[in-house]
């Protein structure tokens, strides 16, 4: 009698159905970096290319709650549908897709999307040495200039992929592809299990301790290539939730019967914690967050599989656009910001414009450069006809075979 392996029953189905409600969440992910940087300028402390005129406190609350979940949603989505390729494709090719598709794009967009933030910011007179990101102490002076910017997380996300790929080896080549396949499926049983969320957090709880505390509102990036404990543990963490999640079919169904709870808990945590700091322990606040921030992703989890089931046309659209559109938001952002920052408008007002500017052209750009195109490819991993074309096209035959009226037609003659 043959037996099935849960990593063998987990990859079936998943590697054959386009997850539609994972996929938005991903795009989501992406998209919230745009929203956070719109807000930076409107913080208390300063600190960024662009300081606007205007301060608030909610900004700085907004960008609290998006920090708790963001990242680490991402990460955990990586490590989901990474399994997928994985198990799909094998090992070195995926490796090779990820190299490509992550690794490159980071060194490839790197000169336009966070080299030319310096230009920008020398031509405005914005550029202040004692508030740009500081490199770590420990690292090499001639490692110093290699800063990723808002790039980083794909760089942080290749080194994730191959410390993965390695370990996945190791296991199983000592315990066989069979066990080693049992194992992951127990581990994500577990994950989807109702204390599933208290143990995802437990890296992201190391990684806060690591590097001191909650620090700028959560894990803090690494401000060059150089991989620094606190983010490395934190998203590795995340990163194999969502593997190991995958290796069972019924993971995340589990996990979708209690969004609900999860988001409501999510959002009482958040707020214990924004006020944690002043009468919370330095460990105690820190927990708080990571039990947050995890309790926001399982329940964005669970709420994207319960109600996206089925494909969106122009939730797909901004799926696929999601990923140029973060690449090189921020030097149109930037430029924006700094045609706003001295007037006297309300902050609402400031962000609409700012948020409807950049993401009118960097969706048009996509549509007519990218989308069809080898960048699209390359990106995408496949081309897509453009929308903007195809509905041209469209329009044009309609107006072709709409019928001419001549002269005298309905009117009973």
């Amino acid at each position: 009698m043959t037996t099935t392996s849960p990593e063998s029953i987990a990859s079936t189905p998943s590697t054959t159905t386009r997850l539609h409600g994972l996929d938005a969440l991903r795009a989501g992910a992406l998209l919230l970096g745009i929203v956070l940087h719109g807000l930076i300028p409107f913080l208390p402390d300063g600190g960024w290319l662009v300081v606007d005129r205007y301060r608030s406190e909610a900004a700085l609350a907004v960008v609290y709650l998006i920090h708790l979940f963001r990242m680490v949603l991402f990460m955990t989505l990586a490590g989901y549908f990474g399994r997928m390729v994985l198990q799909r494709r094998g090992p070195g090719a995926y490796v090779r897709d990820r190299a490509l598709r992550i690794g490159l794009p980071a060194v490839a967009f790197w000169p336009l999307a966070v080299g030319s933030l310096a230009l920008i910011a020398i031509a405005a007179g914005t550029l202040d040495t004692s508030t740009t990101t500081q490199a770590a102490p420990d690292v090499p002076g001639p490692l110093a200039v290699l800063m990723p910017g808002h790039l980083w997380f794909l760089v942080t996300l290749l080194q994730l992929v191959l410390v993965t790929v390695a370990g996945r080896a190791v296991l199983v080549r000592v315990l066989g592809r069979e066990r080693s396949g049992r194992l992951a499926g127990r581990i994500g049983s577990v994950l989807a299990s109702p204390a599933g969320v208290g143990i995802a957090a437990l890296p992201y709880l190391a990684g806060l301790l690591l590097q001191g505390g909650l620090g700028d509102l959560g894990i803090q990036e690494p401000p060059t290539i150089v991989p620094v404990p606190g983010a490395s543990v934190a998203y590795l963490g995340a990163f194999l939730t969502g593997w190991f999640l995958q290796a069972r079919s019924d993971a995340l169904p589990r996990v979708g019967g209690r969004w609900p709870v999860l988001l409501v808990l999510a959002a009482v945590l958040s707020v214990v914690g924004w006020f944690g700091p002043d009468w919370l322990p330095g460990p105690a606040a820190s927990a708080v967050a990571a039990l947050a921030g995890w309790a926001w992703t399982f329940g964005l989890l669970g709420l994207a599989v319960r109600t996206l089931r089925r494909e969106r046309p122009a939730i797909r659209y901004l799926a696929d656009a999601s990923y140029w559109m973060y690449l090189l938001h921020l030097p149109l952002l930037v430029l924006i910001e700094l045609g706003l920052r001295d007037l006297t408008w309300p902050i609402p007002v400031k962000l609409l414009i700012a948020f409807t500017g950049c993401t009118a052209v960097l969706l048009l750009t996509y549509d007519l450069l990218v989308r069809s195109t080898w960048i699209g490819r390359w990106l995408n991993g496949r081309r897509y006809r453009s929308a903007l074309v195809r509905w041209a096209t469209t329009w044009s035959r309609r107006v072709q075979i709409r019928p001419r009226r001549t002269p005298g037609s309905g009117n009973g003659s």
